[in-house]
């Protein structure tokens, strides 16, 4: 029966445990049975319907916890008869039964229960879930906060400590406000008793002392710029008249302002050393300027009900001061025109302007700050001019060393350094005064100065300037200094050596292919021109560099071309051509003319590139004037063309001349070796030929030119561009020479090459 008791009703393993068949095990019973006492409020020894004073350990109590079926239905059959064993398991059978509907009824209300404690639990995660992520979101916020919180706290609390303070004294001030008020108030109410009266009395005779010491205090002016303030502020609000307050103040600061300029102006003097111009700044920018701030404020504090009528006194007192102060500071910098060196310059132009800004911005009338700007760009405009007179007497020096190394070797009568090697030292020296030239300038537009913003420095100082005043300057200045070696002969072109017109040259050139190009980009990145101002073109200065190379190459011409053609005009002049002797040699001149012509080819060819030479005929070194024995011979020299027909030479020289090729001695020279050669070997010959025409030459005297002009022949063409123009001025030579001879009687080709091959 307890078996039956305990059996299963609907529903009843559903709402007691999910293990199915297990249920029924009596350790289970019990958990269940422990359970619903607890939930219905029944304590552990107690049961619906047991005795009170039956023992709860006994086996036999049907509703003990202890109780055991088998123990119970022996003590029954032991000690029941059959009827009362029938009464009890009818008994028992109702209970059972009675128990089975009020354990199916007690499942289902806590199925019910349970149903909706599912419903309830599964709400309550989803709602767990989303007040998780709030949960979660609400943290985040408050960590924000917590953070934004304690920087506010962080960054007021300077404030807060400052706003304590103030209130602090406006409680103060307001208990203090009583006693200003007192007097006023005992005057309204009090002025017409004789005992009061009596006290304004005193109190006029002390308030007239104290206004007296207080205008003595001030008048001695031993004090600084607050103290004298404090004063007239006291005799302001003694009553005392505020116009001539203004001028006493003025006055008594003016003293002291002009005590700190007479100290700058004696380190000025002649018999100390002057400090160095960033101490000279610093000190007038912490007197000078620093005492005329403190004035200015003070006094625009104090007079400000002065209006316009004071503000005119305040600035022509800056004015006046702030211009003897200027001028001292002019005069300072005047002296460090002659120092390389920017950086202490523009350091001390930076705190002399910073120093103005609060002057200028007080007294924005006076023009302080704009005078000041106007000092420092004109200090930057000397300085430019300042380097490019470096730059030219760098120029100059570079020339000067390139003189000495082409004049000592001659003196000591050694070798000298290459022109290459020179021309290599000129250019690199004049590229790094360039390059130092621009690092110093470009400290005046560092973005760490203050007056680097000002519309003058980002603009005007930077294009025309740096760009046009310095580096387009100097190398125009440059290639005028190169274009002076080539004046006439007589001025300072007439001691030029030939060698640095020709280093000058290539210089010039060098810089029309490269160098300009490279200077000029370099300037413009440095400075970053923003300027609209026109400026000169790199083509421009190129084609003004590339003219300068082309005059000195030709002055160079014309000089050498001048050596050569000295040495031929004294060496005809000086020789009696009509009683010379048959010739056996070559004379000496001709020798030290191709000797020279070899040197200057020499020369040049350390500077410049060979050049294009026409095709060269095969026998151009054994040719020999043996035409003036044969066809052109005879139509020169034979008394008549034909047998039968006389004729003038003279026509038929000049006949010829019309049908031969004429020769440009002065036609432009190009940029390489042969062209310059083909000039000073056309002026040599052409030098030659007309000196050949103002003499009378005897037979050997025209054979002796005819000598000559061979050898020339044999070295000269090789020179040149065109061989025939060699052939054809030394042909005009001993032709002018045959025309000017009576006995025309030229020596045989094959005895000329064996003398000149001997010679």
């Amino acid at each position: 029966m307890a078996a039956a008791a305990a059996g299963p009703g609907p529903g009843s393993g559903t709402g007691d445990s999910p293990e199915g068949p297990e249920a029924e095990a009596p350790e289970r019973r019990r958990k269940a049975h422990g359970m619903l006492k607890i939930y219905y409020g029944l304590s552990e020894g107690e049961s619906a319907g047991r005795p009170a004073g039956s023992d709860p350990l006994d086996p036999t109590d049907l509703n003990g916890a202890h109780f055991d079926p088998e123990v119970y239905l022996d003590k029954l059959r032991r000690e029941c008869p059959l009827a009362q064993l029938m009464d009890s398991e009818t008994d028992m059978v109702r209970q059972i039964r009675a128990l089975d509907s009020d354990m199916q009824t007690l499942v289902y209300e806590n199925y019910n229960k349970f149903i909706s404690a599912t419903d309830t639990i599964r709400k309550m995660k989803n709602d767990f879930r989303k007040m998780e992520d709030e949960m979660d979101r609400l943290a985040t916020n408050m960590a924000v906060i917590t953070d934004f919180s304690a920087r506010i706290s962080a960054t007021l609390q300077d404030r807060h400590e400052r706003i304590t303070k103030l209130a602090g004294v406006h409680a103060l001030l307001r208990k203090l406000q009583f006693l200003f008020e007192l007097p006023s108030c005992l005057t309204k109410c009090y002025q017409h008793l004789p005992s009061f009266r009596a006290i304004q009395d005193d109190c006029q005779v002390i308030t007239a002392r104290l206004a007296q010491q207080l205008r003595q205090r001030f008048r001695e002016g031993g004090s600084g710029a607050p103290e004298q303030a404090e004063c007239v502020e006291l005799l302001l609000a003694l009553g005392e008249p505020a116009e001539e307050l203004c001028d006493e103040f003025l006055a008594n600061a003016r003293g002291r302002l002009e005590a700190e300029l007479r100290s700058l102006e004696a380190e000025l003097g002649p018999s100390p050393p002057a400090p160095d111009v960033l101490e000279f700044t610093d000190h007038g920018g912490s007197g000078f300027v620093g005492g005329l701030c403190q004035v200015a404020s003070a006094y625009q504090e104090l007079f400000a009900a002065q209006g316009a009528a004071g503000a005119e006194k305040l600035t022509a007192f800056a004015q006046e001061l702030g211009g003897r102060y200027f001028a001292l500071v002019e005069r300072r910098l005047a002296q460090e025109q002659g120092s390389g060196d920017n950086s202490l310059l523009v350091r001390a132009l930076d705190r002399f302007h910073r120093r103005l800004r609060a002057p200028g911005a007080l007294l924005a009338a006076a023009g302080l700050a704009e005078a000041a700007t106007e000092i420092v760009e004109r200090v930057a405009r000397e300085r430019l001019g300042h380097h490019l007179q470096g730059l030219r007497a760098a120029f100059l020096g570079c020339l000067t060393d390139v003189r000495q190394a082409l004049a000592a070797p001659r003196l000591a009568g050694k070798e000298g350094p290459g022109l290459a090697e020179l021309l290599a030292n000129v250019a690199s020296s004049i590229l790094s005064h360039i390059k130092a030239s621009l690092a110093a300038v470009h400290l005046f537009t560092a973005k760490e100065v203050s007056f680097s913003n000002k519309p003058y420095f980002r603009g005007e100082f930077c294009s025309q300037g740096v760009r046009e005043g310095l580096i387009v300057g100097f190398i125009r200045s440059m290639c005028q200094t190169a274009q002076s070696f080539c004046d006439s002969p007589g001025e300072k072109g007439g001691a030029t050596p030939p060698a640095l017109l020709l280093l000058l040259s290539r210089l010039c050139l060098d810089y029309e292919t490269a160098t300009i190009s490279y200077i000029l980009t370099l300037t413009d990145e440095q400075f970053l021109v923003q300027d609209q101002s026109p400026v000169t073109p790199v083509s421009t200065l190129c084609a003004e560099a590339r003219e300068t190379a082309r005059r000195l190459l030709t002055h160079y011409v014309k000089v050498q071309g001048l050596v050569i053609s000295q040495m031929l005009r004294k060496s005809v002049e000086t020789r009696d051509w009509l009683s010379t002797l048959e010739p056996r040699n070559v004379r000496a001149v001709m020798k030290r003319v191709v000797e020279d012509t070899t040197a200057i080819d020499v020369q040049v060819g350390l500077l410049y590139e060979e050049g294009v030479r026409k095709a060269q005929s095969s026998d151009s070194s054994k040719r020999t004037f043996s035409v003036y024995s044969s066809s052109r011979q005879q139509g020169r020299y034979a008394p008549s063309y034909t047998p039968s027909a006389p004729m003038d030479t003279n026509l038929l020289s000049n006949i010829q001349k019309l049908f031969s090729e004429r020769i440009d001695v002065f036609s432009p020279v190009e940029f390489n070796k042969v062209s310059v050669l083909t000039g000073i070997i056309k002026i040599s010959l052409k030098t030659l030929l007309e000196c050949v025409r103002l003499r009378t030459f005897g037979r050997f005297g025209l054979q002796q030119v005819q000598v000559d002009c061979h050898f020339l022949q044999l070295y000269l063409w090789r020179f040149v561009a065109d061989e025939e123009l060699v052939h054809l001025l030394l042909d005009e030579v001993v032709a002018s020479a045959a025309l000017r001879c009576p006995d025309p009687v030229p020596m045989e080709p094959s005895v000329v090459e064996v003398i000149c091959e001997r010679g």
